[in-house]
């Protein structure tokens, strides 16, 4: 039975690494489907090229490309590598000015986890490991929708299984996470963090064992440690705390990662890369037990936006559904809804979609909002957390019910 292993760009963002991947991928005498994610913050890098092209400034974009190919040369040299022979890292920036902004970003920012598996795989085949480098545009079937790609789960199951079932077929598969493919052949993305997902479909179209997410902490915990001083490891997971959780925020899991492993009952397993053998956190259907400790979640870049009808009218009986089409029509991810007989209230991640969903919105309603904010989620409340969590801080607006309180907060 394979396993899925998932690793993100912090544990493959240099050659130490990559070295780390390899003895994880070892420990493993079983199939392997290893997912990868680009290298470092690649990524954001690349995002920043697509800016640079989109103002015009090609020279800068340029610059900014060697930069990103002469990193992943460096982390072939430093592995043994030859650039050029052993991997071939593509020359020309893929933009094209006819394409529109989000298609351009789905075929030049698909380019981190292309260049990362490929280094990877030729990097495991030369320490003896037998290893198969899959190309995931041509294999995970998706619809045109950039940046948040729909996939075909029919297609790509049927695909995904053919090649996985193929007589002499190395133990180990190196796979993109993050991308897949249009019919015609153009890159797709499935969405920011989106390899967790793509790691989730591999482990549900091959009835996986189980599916191992690598991080760089000891596994879920109930608070960033980069913003709370003293977190705890929630060794154990139901799917639906694990849903609730990433659906508030936390960054730990993609909020679409769940779905495809509690349909099969397959286990979903969160580890400390830098130390494999530890235990780490199980998401799975043979716990019973809520979590028990209180959670604290915070999603930060949030803005909030109020809509009141310009006639007074009862906005819950008569403009709900026209609120939330233009919402879904400028893919607004709503983190909080609140609403009263004439106002309704959308807490949203502050994307570049927001202007033009507001500019929309105003045409409809009276609209106002207000941004630099985040979103507080504290699950498994008492009275003194409440009011430690509240003291200081400016709170715009505030839920609360029987074991959860929510809190958008102006940042300071």
């Amino acid at each position: 039975m394979a396993k899925v292993f998932k690793f993100g760009g912090a544990s493959v963002k240099d050659a130490n690494g990559v070295r780390n991947l390899e003895r994880i991928v070892r420990m493993e005498s079983g199939d392997l489907m290893v997912v990868v994610s680009a290298m470092g913050k690649t990524t954001n890098a690349l995002e920043r090229v697509l800016e640079s092209l989109a103002a015009g400034k090609d020279e800068q974009a340029l610059g900014q490309w060697v930069e990103i190919i002469d990193q992943h040369v460096a982390i072939m040299k430093e592995l043994g590598l030859q650039p050029g022979v052993d991997v071939r890292l593509q020359g020309e920036i893929p933009y094209d000015s006819a394409r529109t902004y989000d298609e351009n970003y789905d075929q030049l920012v698909s380019m981190g986890e292309i260049m990362s598996t490929q280094i990877i795989a030729v990097y495991l085949l030369k320490q003896g490991i037998p290893v198969e480098w899959w190309n995931m545009p041509k294999l995970l079937r998706t619809d045109d929708t950039w940046r948040e790609a729909q996939v075909d789960n029919a297609t790509s199951a049927a695909t995904i299984r053919a090649g996985w079932d193929r007589p002499n077929r190395p133990r180990v598969v190196i796979a993109q996470g993050f991308i897949g493919g249009t019919e015609d052949g153009r890159r797709t993305t499935l969405g920011r963090e989106g390899s967790d997902y793509t790691a989730a479909l591999m482990g549900n179209y091959l009835d996986a064992e189980s599916v191992t997410i690598w991080k760089d902490v000891p596994g879920i915990l109930n608070a960033d440690p980069r913003l709370e001083p003293d977190t705890i490891l929630i060794p154990k997971l139901r799917y639906a705390d694990a849903v609730e959780l990433s659906y508030s925020g936390a960054q730990i899991i993609h909020p679409k990662t769940i779905r495809p492993l509690e349909n099969k009952r397959i286990p979903l397993y969160v580890k400390p890369f830098g130390e494999p053998t530890a235990t780490g956190s199980c998401i799975s259907d043979e716990t019973k037990e809520p979590i028990n400790v209180p959670v604290y979640i915070w999603r930060k870049n949030q803005i909030l936006i109020t809509m009141r009808a310009k006639d007074f009218a009862f906005v819950l009986e008569e403009s709900l559904s026209e609120i939330f089409d233009i919402i879904h029509h400028h893919r607004l991810k709503v983190s909080l809804i609140q609403s009263s007989a004439v106002t309704i209230s959308v807490c949203v991640d502050n994307t570049r979609f927001v202007p033009e969903a507001i500019k929309a919105l105003n045409e409809h309603f009276l609209v106002t909002y207000n941004d630099h904010l985040s979103l507080l989620t504290i699950r498994g409340t008492t009275p003194e957390i409440l009011e430690r969590a509240s003291n200081g801080r400016i709170v715009m607006l505030s839920q609360t019910t029987r074991r959860t309180a929510r809190f958008v907060i102006k940042e300071s």
